[in-house]
């Protein structure tokens, strides 16, 4: 371990090997951190925090701090961070409550500045998370999801793979895989095509996901109707199955369909 003279790192933490700890930081008893990671001045990494490999955590970032939450009662929680994670100046992870014990940050993840993740987040891996955005309590986010800047996230709320949400968007519905959400109010904005192509999606994929959303929001059917429509007309695939299990499983409904009577604030993301 390298570290300044003025950091302060209790005897109980547990800190691996090659890790660095910058100016002025301070580091908590019940803390593990793993090999490899870079800690930088003026971080704060309080009791539960079990930090993964390799990750980097920029000035003024705070992992850990007890919830923002007052059914919160003093019981032992954490907040974990996978490998290779990077969290920018001044972000916050707060660990868990009594409802789920435990925060999570996965793998290969970017929380970017001033970035809020709450009590008994669970974020999956290759996560994006922009600059301001806030995340409330239990909200679980799935792998290669990208947050744009400013987006303010409801308690609850479920964010699917492959999404890509507009800045500064107010998130209060469950946003499905593979899809572009953008306006205000928040609304479908056609599939993450860009982010697909990317990430080694097949045209036949792609073409599945496209026929999906379509039937979904194009075919004039309620959200039931289409699933059983999606259920009995198109074959069974990955893209399919990730789609009608995360419908079928939200409890706060889907965000709808633009209709063009909402104000367009357009799509820029």
């Amino acid at each position: 371990m390298t570290k300044h003279s003025n950091v302060f790192v209790h005897p109980d933490a547990t800190i691996g090997k090659d890790v660095t700890i910058g100016l002025f930081s301070y580091i908590a008893g019940d803390v593990v951190i793993g090999d490899g990671t870079w800690i930088g001045p003026n971080v704060t990494i309080m009791d539960g925090a079990r930090i993964g490999r390799n990750c980097r955590i920029f000035p003024g970032a705070v992992i850990s701090a007890i919830p923002q939450d007052l059914k919160f009662k003093g019981e032992i929680t954490t907040a974990e961070i996978g490998d290779n994670t990077t969290i920018r100046e001044c972000a916050t992870v707060n660990r868990g409550t009594a409802s789920k014990g435990k925060t999570i940050v996965g793998n290969n993840c970017l929380l970017m500045a001033y970035s809020h993740i709450a009590h008994d987040c669970f974020l999956k891996n290759n996560i994006i998370i922009g600059n301001g955005t806030q995340l409330a309590g239990e909200i679980e986010i799935d792998d290669y999801a990208i947050l744009s800047a400013h987006v303010l996230v409801h308690q609850f709320e479920r964010i699917g793979a492959h999404v890509m949400i507009q800045g500064g968007a107010k998130v209060n519905k469950d946003i499905p895989p593979f899809i572009i959400a953008a306006r205000e109010p928040l609304t479908f904005a056609g599939i993450n095509l860009v982010g697909l192509r990317r990430r080694g999606f097949t045209p036949q994929q792609i073409a599945t996901i496209q026929e999906i959303y379509r039937i979904l929001y194009n075919k004039g059917m309620n959200v039931s109707q289409a699933l059983t429509f999606i259920e009995t007309h198109m074959d069974i695939s990955a893209e399919r199955e990730l789609v009608l299990n995360f419908i079928k499983n939200s409890k706060r409904g889907i965000v709808r369909e633009y209709t063009g009577t909402e104000p367009d604030e357009g799509v820029e993301l």
